[in-house]
């Protein structure tokens, strides 16, 4: 049998949806099966639902038409995730000028009037809001640590830059040890007749490279060597104490072995580093006949008696 697939409102104010079937009683129509939902709460889904799909679509949209971006941009737009919806503001004061710029990644910075406002100014002495830059227009690159976010489509300007819509450039450098801070108006670009700007900087550690958790070749061989050393200690001192039967400094393995290394080494050290072999008998010149004098006869005849 096919599921029952009907809708019908009861009148104690549930509503039935397929898999569901209404049954008529004495006290009324109302619902059987699990396919059943009070009317006003069906409403309070609907209107979630609906307003969870705005709020969805107010999201960074690059440049270029659609299943036709890139997909290096939208992989640098990912990872700004730990920074979407978040509000930076800054306030400038400079002479009779006095603004307040908010921006947000890939969310409203604005007023409800103005959907898809990524970066606004606003002027604090009358309140009235300039959208700079709109995230349905959104480019992005990423350098080896920074990454620069740009919003276009903002309101023209009145009287410079040839009345061109206005742009905002953020670079994002990296600061591993904030997720983002600093953010601040470095300068407007509104002295060229087109291709004006507004440059922005912040800091934050999603800019950052990832960080390489390979072990590089020489950390591997000292691993190794340092687990073979390990492997020959243990099984050399279980062999001495255990089969051959040594106490004490004798169950090092190897140990005659081991007392003997610092005079090798010196042999070694010594028989590379000299110039001349260290046993050299000094060759010794006897003395010469020639060399000797005439032998003065000695007279002891004054020695004999009178």
């Amino acid at each position: 049998m096919g599921i029952v697939e009907k809708r019908a409102v009861s009148e104690h104010g549930w509503i039935c949806f397929p898999g569901g079937a209404t049954k008529e009683s004495s006290k009324g129509t109302f619902c059987r099966g699990m396919a059943q939902f009070p009317i006003y709460s069906w409403s309070a889904v609907m209107f979630l639902t609906l307003a969870g799909r705005a709020v969805g679509d107010l999201d960074c949209n690059l440049a270029g038409e659609d299943k036709q971006e890139s997909e290096l941009e939208k992989a640098v737009l990912a990872s700004l995730a730990p920074l979407r919806n978040r509000m930076f503001s800054q306030r400038i004061t400079q002479g009779s000028s006095d603004y307040t710029y908010n921006f947000t990644v890939c969310g409203t910075a604005g007023n409800t009037s103005k959907p898809g406002a990524g970066l606004v100014q606003i002027d604090n002495k009358d309140g009235k809001e300039t959208v700079v830059g709109r995230i349905d227009d959104t480019d992005i690159v990423r350098g080896t640590d920074w990454i620069l976010l740009m919003y276009g489509k903002g309101d023209k300007y009145n009287n410079h830059c040839g009345g061109e819509e206005r742009r905002a450039m953020i670079m994002i450098s990296c600061s591993p040890k904030t997720i983002a801070a600093n953010f601040m108006m470095v300068n407007e670009e509104r002295t060229k007749v087109e291709a004006c700007f507004y440059l922005f900087e912040m800091d934050s550690s999603v800019a950052c490279p990832p960080e390489d958790t390979r072990l590089s070749v020489g950390s591997i061989l000292l691993i190794v060597l340092a687990s073979l050393v390990a492997l020959y200690l243990i099984v050399g001192f279980l062999y001495q104490r255990l089969v051959v039967g040594a106490k004490g400094m004798e169950q090092i393995p190897n140990y005659s072995f081991w007392q003997d290394l610092g005079n090798l080494m010196a042999d070694g050290c010594d028989f590379a580093c000299r110039s001349k072999p260290r046993n050299v008998t000094t060759a010794y010149r006897g003395v010469g006949d020639d060399q000797l004098g005439e032998e003065q006869e000695e007279r002891d005849d004054h020695l004999l008696p009178m």
